[in-house]
């Protein structure tokens, strides 16, 4: 089962997180689930350990995957402006000429960009020992869409967990 942990109200992202993870699960031969999909947003609200435990046995689950948003912020950087200085013919004969073909080649403003950094951890549970298995921490960048956020995280978790002989 992948269960995307998030205590906002975003149960579009964390629909994604889950949904691509266990997509690229089942493309391997996996038989998954997504926590969201099969049970809703709040199965395990209100739950102790003995009970949700046995819940997850119960319904057959051996193995969790849990993504969870560790932080999101907001980061604004300047990007500096260049000074071109290379030869070029240029027409001095009048005023307007020579400015106008030189101040754009010698000068171009620099300017401020924002992105938005995820910070995302998620591990994998043997669920027979109540073991973790496998953890790991990245990050990802201004992504155009939580299904954009969603798919490439589900690549790079899995490729790392084939990667270090978790799956197949």
């Amino acid at each position: 089962m992948v269960l995307a942990i998030d205590g906002s109200q975003n149960h579009e992202l964390r629909a994604a997180m889950e949904n691509h993870l266990a997509d690229d699960l089942r493309e391997r031969g996996y038989t998954v689930i997504s926590a969201m999909k099969e049970y809703g947003p709040k199965y395990f609200e209100g739950m102790k350990e003995e009970g949700a435990l046995l819940k997850l046995k119960n319904s057959g689950i051996d193995a969790v995957i849990t993504v969870v948003m560790l932080n999101k912020e907001r980061e604004q950087r300047y990007v500096p402006g260049n000074i071109y200085y290379s030869p070029y013919f240029i027409h001095h004969g009048s005023f307007w000429g020579y400015y106008s073909t030189i101040y754009s080649r010698i000068y171009d403003p620099g300017y401020y960009t924002e992105q938005t950094n995820y910070f995302w951890e998620s591990n994998l549970y043997d669920m027979s020992k109540n073991a973790l298995l496998y953890s790991v921490q990245t990050k990802s960048f201004d992504p155009s869409s939580s299904e954009s956020l969603g798919h490439e995280y589900g690549k790079l978790i899995i490729k790392d967990m084939f990667e270090k002989g978790l799956i197949k």
